[in-house]
Order: C-alpha cells, then structure tokens, then sequence
C-alpha cells in the first residue's frame, strides 16, 4: 500500500482497506504452505472467512477486550482505538468479531499470559494433535 495501515485509513477509508485485505487474503491463501498472521477485522468479510477456513487450518488467538487492552493501552498505531475510551471500543470489537473467529476457526487458543514459547507450544500441540503437521 506504500503506507501505514494508520496512514491508509485515513486517506482512504476503512472500506477500502477492507477491499484491499480482502484480496491479499484470496491471494495468499491460494498457496497451502504458509503461515498468515491477519488483522483482528479480516473476519468481518464472509470471503475472507470462506477463504481462511477452506483453504488452510485456522487458529484463533483468542484474548479478552481488558487483555488486549492491557497490551495496546499506549499503542497510536491501530486506527480503530484512537478513541476517547479504547477499552470500550475493545469490547465492542470483540463481540461482533469474536463470534465470527469462532465461526472460522479449526482450533481456539486461550492466550492469556503466557510466553510466547508456551503459546507456540500450544498451538503446535494442536496442530499434531488434529494430524495437521508431524510431530519432529
């Protein structure tokens, strides 16, 4: 895009964003061996979803809005909290996406706190346990 997300938003709007994630999803999905790490609102498109979930295993990292707030509390780069109450617009976020992740989703990770070696961990445990990936 040649820009930040932040900087896309405001120029473009979120629509358009929108439109453009929508088709790098179509695209990079398109390719059975990588790894994808997406934005929080890609499920709020029913392509992105279909794509997701059809062509690849997807794992949702699920964290609560007062988790995440935690960690983006002094975060300016994510346009939709730059707001007057960003842990509102958390919860608010999560209600509509959250549902939709679940609907996506071949496995739900908890994340809570821990490191990021355990989460990987976790997540790779699932991955051998659905027969997905081999165990080393």
């Amino acid at each position: 895009m040649g820009c930040s997300i932040r900087d896309y938003f405001e120029r473009e709007g979120e629509d358009r964003f929108r439109d453009v994630e929508e088709s790098v999803i179509d695209q990079l999905t398109q390719n059975p061996k990588a790894v994808l790490s997406t934005g929080g609102g890609v499920v709020l498109r029913a392509a992105n979803r279909q794509h997701l979930r059809e062509r690849g295993q997807v794992v949702y990292l699920n964290s609560s809005p007062d988790e995440l707030f935690r960690r983006l509390r002094h975060d300016v780069n994510r346009p939709l909290l730059q707001v007057a109450d960003p842990l509102s617009r958390l919860r608010d976020l999560y209600a509509v996406r959250d549902p939709l992740y679940r609907e996506t989703a071949h496995f739900i990770i908890e994340t809570g706190r821990p490191s990021v070696a355990t989460l990987v961990n976790m997540i790779v445990m699932q991955l051998e346990l659905a027969g997905v990936v081999s165990a080393p």
